[in-house]
């Protein structure tokens, strides 16, 4: 392959034949002809494909959202139905008047994700910034102070519960999944066993199961006066879950650690949590980058089981708008809307694994 490729680029080597200059980039390019025949099979497929998929989406698609009847002529995609619905889609049953507060929550948000992604802002600054900003989520949306009117979890619905959803259950089950890692490890017989007991019991169990027990049999065993509310509820069956897995792959990492590391930390006279954080941590975690993406995106993903316990999550509320009998109910198009705001969330957090991975090659 070497030779090929000096042979093509190098302008003083001898030319080869017409023919064989055409192999070698034919090779070059397409590889084995297992590679050449999947690649001529994908290409078939977009041909077949593609105009199809464009004649549907744009040139017979109706995307007025003042006109329904448009819809019903339509041949192609009804994107005026997603338009009109977009606020019960986002938003859910929060009252139309008062959308703006979930909005501006969801703005809030993706605003501190973005800034976490750079690493000259990480620090307690950024610590700081994101209590003070879930302390402003949760007064904007439930109000009932500063003027604000009162607005139920039950009423909450869409992207702002997918958001607060994910980065407050991520937020709380990552320092938890540390610890259960470490407990895990300890050379504490009963401390070992109780955090073995824990994660493995909850990693026997589906997420469906967690969340019918926070939302209907918790219920039956606690007055009304302690019950905590439906939202609460599922986002400590998430956290916990999420905790679950989060710390084997934790536990993965502090494996994969050479004990000659725990043995040079102690020999510099650390004690245990000083060497768990200046040295023994910060390699296990730059080692497990990619399980640790991978886990999180499937918590984001995750967030839309909550709709089996009465939660308005992203689909529960393009379901609920799919209801509207004025529409032809183009679920197609609702779910696609919706499938590219998980695509979106998920893409970003795995692009910002990528950095992290980068930069951990860099600095190692």
């Amino acid at each position: 392959m070497t030779t090929m490729i000096s042979t093509i680029d190098d302008p003083s080597a001898p030319h080869p034949k017409r023919g064989s200059r055409l192999a070698a980039w034919a090779r070059l390019l397409l590889g084995t002809p297992l590679n050449a025949g999947l690649t001529a099979l994908f290409a078939v497929i977009l041909i077949w494909s593609v105009p199809g998929l464009v004649r549907w989406a744009v040139l017979d698609a109706a995307f007025s959202p003042q006109n329904p009847e448009a819809c019903r002529t339509a041949t192609g995609a009804c994107w005026g139905f997603v338009a009109a619905k977009s606020g019960q889609i986002l938003f859910g049953i929060y009252p139309p008047a008062e959308r703006w507060r979930p909005l501006l929550v969801c703005v809030i948000i993706l605003v501190l994700l973005v800034a976490s992604v750079w690493p000259r802002l990480w620090g307690r600054r950024l610590v700081l910034a994101w209590a003070a900003a879930l302390a402003l989520v949760i007064l904007l949306m439930l109000g009932g102070t500063f003027g604000l009117a009162s607005v139920p979890t039950s009423s909450w619905g869409g992207l702002p519960v997918t958001l607060i959803l994910t980065v407050v259950a991520i937020g709380i089950a990552f320092p938890l999944s540390i610890a259960l890692a470490l407990a895990r490890r300890s050379r504490m017989p009963a401390v070992r066993l109780l955090s073995t007991v824990a994660i493995e019991t909850i990693r026997g169990l589906p997420l469906l199961s967690l969340l019918f027990v926070a939302s209907i049999m918790l219920p039956l065993f606690l007055p009304d006066s302690l019950l905590p509310d439906k939202f609460v509820r599922a986002l400590v069956a998430l956290t916990v879950f999420a905790a679950a897995y989060l710390a084997e792959v934790v536990r993965g990492g502090l494996q994969a650690i050479p004990k000659g590391q725990y043995e040079a930390a102690e020999a510099l006279g650390l004690s245990y949590w000083q060497r768990q954080r200046l040295i023994i941590l910060p390699q296990a975690l730059r080692i497990v980058i990619p399980a640790l993406a991978n886990t999180i995106i499937v918590m984001i993903k995750n967030t839309s089981l909550v709709l089996v316990v009465g939660l308005f999550d992203l689909i529960s509320s393009g379901k609920a708008a799919l209801a509207d009998p004025d529409w032809p109910s183009p679920a197609a198009e609702t779910f696609l809307f919706i499938g590219a705001i998980y695509f979106a969330l998920a893409f970003g957090f795995a692009r910002f694994a990528d950095f992290l991975e980068r930069r951990a090659k860099v600095a190692h």
